[in-house]
């Protein structure tokens, strides 16, 4: 592929460090383009007028405006740009609303800088590439089982809803009555069980599933 027929790339990911590592991944990667990056959904809106991309990784789980709508709002517009899903979460429902929304592929952010690349050709191509994950999730889609944090303990969902507060360890300590050792230990089952590696994919997961009141 030549230059002059490059696919265009936007990134869209409130993390920086996330939108680094994937300008990192495809940076040298032949006939790709990357044409912008975004911090969330409303900003992908703006800039999908102004560059024009052929492709774009939406993460899902962002402020402002989420991937999902993002993603119905980009593919009622412009039907030529394809939408990768590129989130850390494999939840079932998830995995339907982003295909639905017009989400081309979905994939999850352990990736390889290879694989990815060829998702973003196969989009361009108008092939979709799901992660097993995801096409286990769609298996499954109707079978009942439980529902997420449904093993969070009370305590845990006591500090979840801190969490959501913004509240630090200390804070949540000093307001539980209990040890900063002990909270720590609440916010990695937390992590654990929602199976998110961060608190604030954490907060983002239990604000949209109403996890806490």
């Amino acid at each position: 592929m030549s230059e002059s027929t490059s696919i265009r790339v936007m990134i869209v990911d409130d993390h920086g460090m996330v939108r680094r590592g994937l300008v990192a991944y495809l940076r040298n990667k032949p006939g790709i383009e990357l044409v912008a990056e975004a911090r969330d959904g409303k900003e992908a809106l703006e800039l999908c007028e102004r560059v024009q991309p052929d492709v774009i990784l939406m993460d899902l789980v962002m402020p402002v405006l989420g991937g999902v709508a993002a993603t119905r709002m980009i593919r009622q517009r412009w039907p030529q740009v394809q939408v990768i899903a590129l989130t850390s979460f494999k939840d079932k429902g998830l995995v339907q609303d982003a295909l639905q929304a017009g989400a081309i592929s979905y994939l999850l952010k352990n990736v390889s800088g290879d694989d990815l690349a060829e998702a973003i050709r196969g989009a361009f191509a108008g092939r979709p590439t799901l992660a097993p994950e995801a096409i286990q999730s769609l298996i499954q889609l109707d079978e009942p089982g439980p529902t997420l944090g449904h093993d969070l303990t009370p305590r845990e969902r006591e500090v979840l809803a801190l969490l959501v507060k913004g509240m630090s360890n200390p804070e949540i300590a000093q307001r539980l009555s209990i040890s900063r050792s002990t909270v720590k230990t609440h916010v990695s089952n937390i992590l654990s069980k929602l199976g998110v590696s961060s608190r604030r994919e954490t907060i983002a997961l239990a604000i949209e599933h109403k996890l806490v009141n």
